[in-house]
């Protein structure tokens, strides 16, 4: 499918908090809009436009986004607070961050909400992936559940100090990928931040030499 500017008007039917910072809303699915999973869309809310990618899958009757609320930013916080039944714009889908199954081993890696496409894709039925999700602590570790059911592998990483068991990698995406990881080809996935994707694909260049990278900024 290739990347569209077409408008569409829709409306806000649920919202629900997954942590104190983040929370997904629920959005009327306008007739023919259609997209891929990984895809995002330009939302506009009272003349304010932020591009975020769906956590829905393209079969849901329903479009989903999860958004992080950022303390004085100019949209997030009036998504947090808008009324269901709000009217917001968007247009799209754009984007080429899609999944394409390969012989090798998929490995996706975000931070934060760069989650968000991983889970439009997992609810898509794509399995047997590596997860790699780094965040703060583990109340930041939203959709969980789903990740668990689907990936072959899925690894909280906490950078903060956490007392919790040994469910969770202590340190960064990067540190899971230089410590852990065996030495071999893979397709990596990273979604997040700049940082994060820049540590990475030096990473990759070194220890996984002769692999591919399919990479979506966040923030």
């Amino acid at each position: 499918m290739e990347n569209k500017s077409e408008n569409y008007a829709s409306e806000l039917i649920e919202r629900r908090w997954l942590s104190n910072k983040s929370f997904e809303i629920i959005l009327t699915k306008p007739k023919y809009f259609e997209y891929i999973p990984g895809q995002w869309i330009r939302l506009n809310h009272h003349a304010v436009e932020r591009d975020y990618s769906l956590v829905s899958a393209p079969i849901d009757p329903h479009l989903a986004l999860c958004i992080r609320n950022v303390a004085g930013g100019r949209l997030s916080p009036g998504l947090g607070n808008a009324p269901v039944g709000s009217r917001l714009n968007f247009n799209g889908p754009h984007g080429y961050f899609t999944f394409s199954p390969s012989n090798r081993p998929a490995v996706f890696v975000a931070t934060g909400t760069g989650l968000a496409p991983f889970v439009s894709m997992a609810r898509s039925g794509v399995t047997g992936f590596l997860l790699l999700h780094g965040v703060n602590s583990t109340e930041d570790l939203y959709y969980a559940a789903e990740f668990k059911s689907a990936a072959k592998q899925y690894v909280p990483c906490i950078s903060e100090a956490d007392r919790s068991s040994g469910e969770y990698f202590q340190g960064r995406v990067s540190d899971y990928l230089r410590k852990i990881l065996a030495p071999g080809l893979y397709d990596f996935y990273l979604c997040g931040r700049g940082e994060m994707i820049r540590d990475v694909t030096f990473l990759v260049d070194e220890k996984f030499s002769g692999s591919l990278i399919f990479t979506e900024t966040f923030y």
